[in-house]
Parts: structure tokens; C-alpha cells; sequence
């Protein structure tokens, strides 16, 4: 909002002000009153009133946007990238209407995960009944059968969901940048099965149901004095109470409440109800994890709370900027070791790719990803992606070099 335009909402409050403060203590009073008011105005939900509709389109095609054969977005008439500021001035609007997009990804990233890389959509709990809120993981075929190998991938925090590492690389750069797709495909084409969770889609949201007012002239035992007061007072706060809502939501947007799902409530919750409900239950010799961000977070939390199965089965780990924390987590010596051992987390750093990069926490090594920002893509198939034939600790020598392709990121 411009200076101007505030200056002119506070005019007429400042006046009064500055007349009130040339009377006696009375009016003093009202000064005070005024000022209390004046810090209490919120200038930025008070222009929400300018605003333009928050009625966006709910297709791709609506926003005029599409994917082009490069995989980025693009608008269909000018072929130019997505514009943020599509309303100068307008911040709040400007990003409601990119996370209103952000959204159509979300759905259009699900349809490739089914369609391109043919996983199938699980629901969880498994045991869901049919009226209580629900999320879900994506899978290969072969999960659960592969008796060889088995690959999970675990996104950050965030708006990102199932088959994201980021939305904003998906929406400035390209689906390959921003989406796990070219890794689900080239780690299906090397006979791994595989397993993509969904760690940020812990509730779902509904309108919150308006609680209705019920008049004090019920009350037929008060006096009528009594309660033609009580109504009085009743209808002045309401009136008031009207009043801030018509500034505080002028757009009329709903006002909601969110249903936690069942033993899927957290990114950590998720993680080890899909380890103990999925991934525990595949026939594979060797489960290879690739983590980002607080997905390393979530992994370090299932080691804690399934540490002998977890040994069991993983072979390695790849965590990329994960921000897990041994000891925040209260994780155990052994847990430490077993992590030094096969684990690796590549972090953003300027210096040349793998070279050791110095941590305070006595867990895994982490080493260069070879890029100093956290703006991070994933290898696309002209680039040496994983040789994810992660072998194991007793291989570390071809463990470590083949993990640091997943560090692309």
C-alpha cells in the first residue's frame, strides 16, 4: 500500500487527535482511547477491502498456463514464464492466486506419478473408515515384491507434497528440476521397486461450523428491565464485532478448521506408520532411502523409534540439507554409528562436489553438493543420475560416489 493512501485512512484520526489534545483532562482520556484504537488497526487486513475477488480458476488451462514439451510453464498466448506480480501492489492477492496454482500442480504432479510413472495411489490408514479423513502414498507394482531392492523418497517441509522436492523450481524452472519424476523412472529402470510418501499431507481441512447465538430474552424468570439491557448490550457487540469483520475479512473467505488423520498427524507420525504398515512388510533384501530436508529429520526419528528393523533392512541412506538433529532427537550412540556408516548428507556449499564439509554433530558425514544455495534440481537422464545400485556399508567405497548424483538436488 502506498504512503499516500495510508495517510489518507489515519487523516481524520490524527486530526481528532490533535484537536482533543488542546482540552482539558477529559478529552485526554479520549486521546488515550484514540491511541489505543490507532495501534490497534491492522493496515495491511484493512486494504483487504481493495482487493479484487479471490476467485481463481481451478485448472491449469483457466490460469492460461501449460506445460511445454521441456516440462516448463508457460502461458499459452505469450509463451512467457509464470508472473508473480500479476497485479502491481497486490501482494496478498498475488499470492493467493500462486498458491491457487500451487494447488493445480499439487493435483497435476499426482496424474504423472499415476499416469507417467505408473505408481499406484495407496490410501492410508489402511484400515480407514469411509467418513474419516484420509491421505495417501504412491507405489510401484512391485513395493512390496521386489525381492532385491526397494527405493523411498522423503520430500521436505512445506507446501510440497507426494512427487515434489519444490514448488517453486517446478513453477520457475521445470517439472524435472522440481518434481522426483525423472528419479522415480530412472530407479524403476534399474530394477528398483519404489515407495513415495506423502509427509506433509497430515489433515484435511473443513469450514468450521458457526456456533449459533442464542438471545438472553429466553430467560423468561429475569425482569424485563433486565433483559432489555442485556439484549442492548447484546446488539451493540454484534454491531461492533460486524464492523471489525467487514475489515478483518472482507473477502468473506471461510473460516476453517482441520481434521488431523489417524496415526499420520506429523511428517514423523507418517514415516513410521508407512515403515511399519509398507515398507517393513516388502519382500526386499535392501531398503535405500533418499531424504530431503526435514524428510532426514523424519528418518532419523523412525531410526529412534525402530531402530533393530530399520538396521535390518536399510542398506543407505541419501539425505540431501536434511535438518535432523542427533542430539535434539535424543538419538543413541548406536544409532549415531549405524548412521556414520550408511549414511551421507550432501549440504549446500560452495566448495567442489563431495568434498567433506565440517559438522558439529557426531552422525553421518556430510560432504558438498557442489552448490552454494538451497535452489536445488535433481538430475535429469542427459546427466549421470544415480547409480543407485547402492551395495551397502561393505561396499562404501562405490556406496558413497554412486549417492552423491541424488545430491543434485
Amino acid at each position: 500500500m502506498s504512503v499516500s493512501l495510508r495517510s489518507l485512512i489515519l487523516l481524520p484520526i490524527w486530526i481528532s487527535m490533535a484537536q482533543i489534545q488542546q482540552g482539558g483532562p477529559d478529552e485526554k482520556e479520549k486521546t488515550t482511547a484514540l491511541k489505543d484504537l490507532l495501534s490497534r488497526i491492522d493496515l495491511d487486513e484493512l486494504m483487504k477491502k481493495d482487493e479484487p475477488p479471490l476467485d481463481f480458476p481451478d485448472t491449469l488451462e483457466g490460469f492460461e498456463y501449460a506445460f511445454n514439451e521441456k516440462g516448463q510453464l508457460r502461458h499459452i498466448k505469450t509463451g512467457e514464464p509464470f508472473v508473480f506480480n500479476y497485479r502491481e501492489d497486490l501482494h496478498r492477492w498475488n499470492q493467493k492466486r500462486y498458491e491457487a496454482l500451487g494447488e493445480i500442480i499439487t493435483k497435476y504432479v499426482y496424474e504423472l506419478l499415476e499416469k507417467d510413472c505408473n505408481l499406484k495411489k495407496i490410501s492410508i490408514p489402511v484400515d480407514a473408515t469411509e467418513s474419516e479423513p484420509k491421505s495417501f502414498i504412491f507405489m510401484s507394482e512391485d513395493a512390496l515384491t521386489n525381492p532385491q531392492k526397494l527405493m523411498v523418497l522423503i520430500h521436505g517441509s512445506g507446501v510440497v507434497r507426494a512427487g515434489q522436492w519444490a514448488r517453486r523450481l517446478i513453477i520457475n524452472e521445470d517439472l524435472d528440476s522440481g518434481t522426483q519424476i525423472p528419479f522415480i523412472k530412472r530407479a524403476m529402470d534399474e530394477g528398483y521397486g519404489v515407495i513415495v510418501l506423502n509427509p506433509n499431507e497430515n489433515y484435511i481441512e473443513v469450514e468450521k461450523p458457526k456456533i449459533p447465538v442464542q438471545s438472553s430474552s429466553d430467560s423468561s424468570d429475569e425482569p424485563a428491565e433486565k433483559r432489555e439491557r442485556k439484549d442492548k448490550v447484546s446488539k451493540e457487540t454484534k454491531k461492533r464485532r460486524d464492523f471489525y469483520e467487514k475489515y478483518r475479512n472482507p473477502q468473506r473467505e471461510k473460516e476453517m478448521m482441520q481434521l488431523y488423520i489417524r496415526e499420520n498427524g506429523s511428517p514423523e507420525e507418517h514415516a513410521v506408520y508407512v515403515w511399519d504398515h509398507f515398507i517393513a512388510q516388502s519382500a526386499a533384501e535392501k531398503v535405500f532411502f533418499v531424504a530431503h530436508s526435514y524428510g532426514g529429520l523424519a528418518f532419523v526419528e523412525l531410526m529412534i523409534q525402530r531402530e533393530a528393523d530399520v538396521k535390518s533392512k536399510v542398506a543407505a541412506v541419501a539425505l540431501t540439507d536434511s535438518v535432523h538433529n542427533v542430539w535434539h532427537q535424543e538419538a543413541g550412540k548406536t544409532i549415531r554409528e549405524w548412521m556414520r556408516e550408511n549414511c551421507c548428507n550432501w549440504v549446500s556449499s560452495s566448495e567442489p562436489l563431495d568434498t567433506s564439509v565440517e559438522s558439529m554433530l557426531p552422525d553421518c558425514p556430510r560432504v558438498s553438493a557442489g552448490l552454494d544455495t538451497a535452489c536445488f534440481s535433481w538430475p535429469t537422464t542427459d546427466r549421470p543420475l544415480c547409480q543407485v545400485v547402492l551395495t551397502g556399508p561393505q561396499h562404501k567405497k562405490t556406496l558413497l560416489p554412486s549417492l552423491h548424483t541424488l545430491s543434485s538436488l
